[in-house]
């Protein structure tokens, strides 16, 4: 009797402790909003390579290969965070326009710029404030690559228009688990970010 008394107090306690900590509602939002945007990017990315090839940009079209890779990554994780709270991600088709590398390249600037100056500092005020630690972590990561990208498309663009894209790094790493973006003269020993093996890191 004591046995049934001591389980049916458990019990409860654990649906007393579930009533008093509700779902994170914004966050999840915000979760499904950067897979979306993250998932876009990827593919956008992609197509954006595919583009650049076909002007003959083979260094700017593997800059766009190994950020697409880093943004799945970031989709990828944020889906593991979303999934971790009980919620799945609705179906979804990625929208965007393909135009010139010199167009498509300022189009990634002012996204990233977007998603580095506001989107992501949101979305991590509200993780923190609904005490979400995966989520904090997992913007944490997606936001400081999209400052590397950003850094890497002005680069781009800037040595576009002066005629020398040669000059661009043609090699990138990403790491798997994070998604931080090295050019391979730059790699460092461990990720940055989240302190994975350079020797895990995905070659692009």
């Amino acid at each position: 009797m004591k046995r049934n008394l001591f389980a049916l107090t458990i019990i409860a306690l654990m649906v007393f402790t579930s009533c008093n900590n509700p779902k994170p509602v914004k966050t999840i939002e915000n979760l499904k909003a950067g897979i979306i945007g993250e998932t876009t990017a990827s593919n956008k990315y992609l197509a954006f390579a595919e583009k650049a090839k076909t002007e003959g940009l083979d260094t700017i079209a593997k800059l766009f290969d190994a950020a697409s890779k880093a943004e799945a990554i970031h989709a990828a994780n944020h889906t593991k965070v979303l999934e971790s709270l009980g919620v799945k991600m609705e179906a979804f088709t990625p929208e965007f326009v393909v135009k010139t590398t010199a167009e498509n390249l300022q189009a990634a600037i002012d996204g990233e710029t977007y998603e580095e100056t506001t989107m992501y500092p949101g979305f991590l005020e509200v993780a923190k404030t609904e005490k979400v630690a995966k989520a904090t972590k997992s913007f944490t990561w997606a936001m400081n690559t999209e400052k590397k990208h950003k850094e890497f498309y002005i680069k781009a663009l800037a040595a576009l228009k002066a005629h020398n894209t040669g000059s661009l790094s043609f090699d990138y790493a990403v790491c798997p688990v994070c998604g931080n973006t090295y050019e391979m003269a730059k790699i460092d020993a461990k990720c940055a970010f989240c302190g994975t093996s350079k020797m895990k890191f995905i070659m692009i």
